[in-house]
């Protein structure tokens, strides 16, 4: 499994290359913005027709996921689903799936901006959990410590002569970790885009997702939060 370790809030907590986090000693697998159905939201809001395949690639990495770490409990960090219309939209085999993936353990959805209200699926449904020394929202909120999120789908640049290339990344600091989208159909924010160099204070790190996972500095802008 690829990954890499890393310590946040006192806690001891791996970035998996896939964009997931693993929290071994909470039994805790934790992923960010699937934004599932994003193909079914676009044909249906008359925006275009994406490739129908994003739901069952997403699924298939997070059965990957679940398979190599035997979660106890699988938090998913608010806009699992691109809309209500897309979680309501799932078809019988999609929907049987999701409960083959929550069968024997913990599932908790946390609602994000994009699917505020309960789903028609199991596990529990919550605007944010407190779980083993860690508070998990969707959105990161100002002053909070030992804080979790996702919502920004961070990505970062490694190269000036690879200009337009990024990859989706985690970030962290003393008091918050973002979460890469973790969804096929997902774009983001590059880690130098205003909303996130306020958010992160000095010193803060990106890891980068991939078949390696690979931490780095995260670059500080002229007027970025100190």
């Amino acid at each position: 499994m690829n990954q890499l370790p890393f310590e946040f809030a006192g806690c001891q907590l791996a970035a998996l290359g896939s964009g997931a986090l693993w929290y071994r000693d909470a039994g805790l697998l934790v992923v960010s913005d699937l934004h599932l159905g994003r193909a079914e939201r676009y044909a249906r809001t008359g925006r275009g027709l994406l490739p129908p395949y994003e739901i069952r690639d997403t699924l298939n990495r997070l059965s990957a996921d679940i398979a190599a770490t035997a979660p106890a409990q699988v938090l998913c960090l608010g806009d699992s689903f691109d809309d209500d219309g897309a979680a309501l939209a799932l078809d019988a085999a999609i929907h049987g799936e999701i409960l083959a993936l929550q069968a024997g353990r913990g599932w908790v959805w946390i609602a994000g901006n994009h699917d505020p209200a309960p789903l028609a699926l199991g596990g529990s449904h919550r605007q944010q959990a407190q779980i083993a020394g860690l508070t998990f929202r969707h959105a990161a909120r100002p002053g909070a410590t030992a804080e979790v999120s996702g919502h920004y789908h961070p990505k970062a640049t490694l190269s000036r002569r690879a200009r337009g290339v990024s990859r989706p990344c985690f970030l962290f600091d003393h008091h918050r970790l973002i979460l890469p989208a973790y969804g096929t159909y997902t774009g983001g924010l590059r880690w130098t885009d205003p909303a996130l160099q306020s958010l992160m204070g000095p010193g803060a790190t990106g890891i980068i997702t991939g078949t390696r996972p690979l931490a780095f500095p995260m670059p500080r802008l002229e007027g970025a939060k100190t």
